[in-house]
């Protein structure tokens, strides 16, 4: 088995951080500890809304959904719904006490129908009764009358209409950083020697959470509601609740405790859900769950942002990109969503690690006739990327290169190190250390050399290799959700409470606030307890999601703490009659000058006996970002985290079957909180990021109905998908974050997700060896043996008809 060599640590940016992990008690950040639910969730005592108990009376909810992909509602006849057994109430539209639209942040999510649908399993009513399945059986009943319209599921269809969700967006610059037009980057571009011109499609891709979406409200005194939701972003859920009845934002309380699963499929989409089961618990008084079937939840919730992607790159002899003109076009769903921000990363990320000189990227938002697409790991960034590795191996082909060789030739470094969008990149030697390293350890050349003569004499069955890098950026684009809240409690025993803005899905976010408190207060993690997340105690916060979950809240638990610390340290200072700066926690122990002098539990004894307030909250909001989007240039995000994957397949060319034979991994994450948890999130990321790119298909029909609605037509990978030791992953150590996140950490939620580009350049490369190497293969996303056996078929071709040059992709 081929591993990774252990890097060398370099001297930490802050010393008093290290003398503060020193001196932390067993587990606290910087070390790895298991996940704070762990033993909860193998044992399954781990409590989903599905799992939490129901008061007397409650009702079960199912949604009736439209059989129509585009039409006008005529007429919506729910009287059999009404009279089937065990119904409580159908309500509809009409039935809405306050704001119909729950658009998060535009306008354009009815949460029930009134007029016109918009997409085949669209919310057209809810209904509530005595048990789930006499709610699932009454919903089937309804008559529906719609007068249809024609559907567009094409987005270049829809962008050459001008049907948009919203405005189209440009960055552009030249390479000496002036502002630029089209025309003024098309004209660079005509200069080079090579011109590249190329298109290319990425699907979608369906969250598939384990837990699928829902929500239990229970009402409680006047107009007071109290929803538990499985969700992302529970001020969002209690604003649109709120808005939905028509009650201040005080009469609804939101409470997340976990989620089983989000990926961004919570972020927004969650709402709806939440807001139909509080309005029947407002109208009936009694608590409402509505839990989605995972059918309901795949035809009614919007997917990643399927892509079409149109580039041009002008290229010097050394294979060196001089110019970009790049245009993306989002598949967006019938309404906004979040799709102006994951649009506007996806333009942010289009250089992925390579320096693009003059540049311009334009990224359109176009309107379809499927449920509003939404967030999902990696927020656009991963469909952004796409362009330029397809272009990397495209320019390899053409001039005879290792594709290797043109991305480290493009790689940022020093005089081309500023973005097209105007932001100059920190750290970006890591790149190429993080390159150089896999490229040795993971003995690429030596790999390389084997694989073609393995290809020369194999006809059929061919192999294939890809080392490719990762940029991603670091906060939220929309500047004011870049801040957290924290809220810290110490109880006289010395036990420690904390609650936080951010919600747990399994990532582990929880476990490293833990963490966070236990290092300051210089306690081992089983004196911290978290609590839900409720908008009662941390009000206004941002969702969870961007990859800054850890650095909002970890700053925001860190500032409560040391408020807390230091008022416990300036009491025992007088206290016990001993210099303020000698004084320090560690190990559940106060120590001074002379050793031990009381124990965390007695201080905080004697503070509450002292009329010391033993409860802080905390704050943070991200410094140093901006972005003005007039002039399409600015400061975006906080920093840059960075990895490279190293990956080898093997396929047959005639089937269009492949396996991945072996993955190595190198990713960055400063100095990491959690080890153990930072490479859980990366081999999870990636795999999913290989789902994506190579078996997760979604299909529609010609109305506009999904056909994907379930495990046994959606396939998500398997275990078996990761051969066993096949997967191996590394963290670059020694090399700090340069911003002052959370003790030098880097984010690791999203990042991993675009590592598993080396497998669909690997399977390029495979298919570049049916031609010699000299032709690079269009190979659309997901990457499914069909379609790789119909891309053998074209490199077959193209190689049979090399008397007509006219079928080169790039010319000089």
């Amino acid at each position: 088995m081929r591993t990774l060599h252990s890097l060398e640590p370099t001297e930490s940016l802050e010393p008093e951080t290290d003398q503060a992990h020193a001196l932390a008690g067993r587990g606290a950040a910087g070390q790895s500890a298991p996940h704070e639910s762990a033993e909860r969730h193998v044992s399954g005592t781990a409590r989903y809304i599905d799992d939490l108990p129901l008061p007397a009376g409650t009702l079960h909810l199912a949604i009736g959904l439209s059989e129509v992909g585009h039409g006008t509602l005529d007429h919506l006849d729910v009287s059999a719904v009404r009279a089937a057994p065990g119904v409580v109430c159908v309500l509809s539209a009409k039935d809405i006490p306050g704001h119909q639209d729950v658009g998060p942040v535009f306008p354009g999510d009815p949460l029930l129908v009134s007029d016109v649908i918009s997409h085949h399993g669209q919310a057209l009513f809810v209904v509530a009764a005595e048990n789930e399945r006499a709610a699932r059986q009454a919903a089937r009943l309804a008559k529906v009358s719609v007068t249809p319209l024609p559907i567009t599921l094409d987005p270049r269809d829809a962008a050459k209409h001008g049907d948009l969700v919203r405005p189209t967006h440009t960055q552009a610059r030249l390479t000496n950083g002036r502002p630029a037009d089209l025309e003024s980057v098309a004209l660079q571009l005509r200069k080079s020697v090579w011109q590249l011109e190329g298109e290319l499609e990425s699907g979608g891709q369906e969250h598939f959470y384990l837990e699928s979406q829902a929500a239990l409200a229970l009402p409680g005194e006047e107009d007071e509601l109290l929803v538990h939701s499985s969700s992302q972003h529970p001020s969002e859920v209690q604003k649109l609740v709120a808005e939905v009845l028509g009650v201040p934002f005080h009469a609804v309380t939101v409470e997340t405790r976990r989620m089983g699963g989000g990926f961004g499929g919570k972020e927004t989409q969650a709402a709806p859900v939440a807001c139909l089961a509080a309005m029947v618990a407002r109208h009936t008084s009694r608590a409402a769950r509505l839990r989605l079937s995972r059918g309901d939840d795949m035809r009614l919730t919007g997917k990643r942002h399927p892509f079409h992607h149109h580039y041009q790159f002008g290229v010097d002899d050394s294979g060196r990109i001089e110019s970009a003109i790049i245009e993306l076009i989002g598949d967006c769903g019938h309404s906004p969503d979040l799709s102006d921000a994951i649009v506007d990363r996806a333009m942010f990320h289009a250089d992925n690690a390579y320096f693009l000189g003059n540049a311009h990227v334009r990224g359109i938002r176009a309107r379809t006739n499927v449920a509003s697409n939404t967030a999902f790991r990696g927020f656009g960034g991963p469909q952004g990327m796409l362009a330029v590795e397809a272009a990397m191996e495209d320019i390899a082909r053409q001039l005879g290169r290792d594709p290797l060789e043109i991305r480290k030739r493009n790689l940022y470094c020093e005089g081309r190190d500023t973005t097209h969008y105007g932001q100059h990149v920190n750290q970006h030697p890591l790149l190429a250390t993080l390159i150089e390293r896999l490229e040795e350890d993971g003995l690429y050349w030596q790999r390389r050399a084997e694989i073609r003569a393995f290809n020369a004499t194999s006809p059929v069955v061919k192999k294939g290799l890809a080392l490719t890098p990762v940029k991603f950026g670091i906060s939220f684009t929309a500047k004011h959700l870049n801040q957290a809240g924290a809220l810290v409690h110490i109880y006289t025993d010395g036990s420690v409470q904390v609650n936080h803005g951010g919600t747990e899905m399994g990532q582990g976010l929880h476990t490293k606030m833990i963490q966070v408190a236990a290092r300051e207060l210089g306690l081992p993690v089983d004196k911290v307890r978290i609590t839900a997340t409720r908008t009662d105690k941390v009000p206004n916060t941002s969702p969870t999601a961007a990859s800054s979950g850890a650095d909002l809240n970890g700053m925001a638990t860190r500032d409560a703490c040391q408020r807390l610390k230091a008022r416990l340290l300036d009491f025992a200072a007088v206290h016990l009659a001993q210099p303020r700066d000698s004084l320090t926690f560690a190990n559940g122990e106060l120590h001074g000058d002379s050793g031990v002098l009381m124990s965390w539990g007695e201080l905080v004894q004697a503070a509450y006996i002292e009329r010391i307030s033993l409860s802080e909250k905390g704050f943070y909001a991200t410094p140093d970002i901006h972005y003005d989007r007039e002039k399409g240039v600015g400061h975006p995000f906080y920093y840059y985290a960075f990895g490279a994957a190293l990956c080898e397949v093997v396929m047959d060319t005639l089937s269009g079957e492949y396996r991945l034979e072996g993955a190595d991994i190198l990713h960055d994450v400063g100095d990491s909180l959690n080890p153990a948890i930072d490479i859980g999130q990366i081999e999870g990321g990636f795999v999913q990021g290989m789902g994506w790119l190579t078996s997760e298909e979604l299909k529609w029909n010609d109305e506009g109905r999904l056909l994907t609605d379930g495990p046994a037509t959606y396939k998500i990978p398997a275990i078996s998908d990761v051969p066993s030791g096949a997967l191996r992953v590394k963290l670059l150590e020694g090399h700090p974050n340069s911003a002052a996140s959370i003790y030098r950490s880097k984010a690791v939620g999203e990042p991993p997700l675009m590592l598993a580009m080396s497998v669909w350049a690997a399977l390029r490369d495979a298919l570049a060896s049916l031609t010699d190497y000299r032709h690079a293969a269009r190979l659309d996303t997901p990457a499914t043996p069909e379609r790789v056996m119909m891309a053998a078929c074209q490199q077959r071709e193209w190689l049979a008809s090399q008397t007509d040059t006219s079928l080169d992709r790039m010319t000089p």
